[in-house]
């Protein structure tokens, strides 16, 4: 699986880059088709305690899943958006398992 990772107006640390990519990897452990991963990272409404976005966009053969998430910290909209990516993946295999 090829990744990118987009941070918006920062420059996101080591740590930070290790952490998607652990956690976006274990995504082919649901779904081994994956080609590529695209996560934007960017700060949104600076005011709000909860401005940290990760939107993170998978392509896999016949369709494009998307999820974003917003959180306090960037880890935690991370996590949040891989889950959410988990159970897309999911349901799109058990629906790829039911047509076959």
């Amino acid at each position: 699986m090829k990744l990118t990772i987009q941070p918006l107006n920062f420059n996101p640390g080591r740590d930070l880059n290790e952490y998607i990519t652990d956690n976006v990897g274990k995504l082919s452990r649901f779904y081994g088709r994956i080609d590529s991963a695209n996560v934007c990272l960017k700060l949104e409404n600076a005011d709000l305690t909860e401005a940290k976005v990760c939107e993170i966009k998978l392509t896999v053969p016949g369709n494009d899943l998307f999820a974003k998430k917003q959180s306090k910290t960037f880890e935690e909209a991370i996590s949040e958006t891989v889950d959410a990516l988990k159970q897309q993946l999911e349901k799109m295999k058990t629906k790829n398992e039911n047509q076959s």
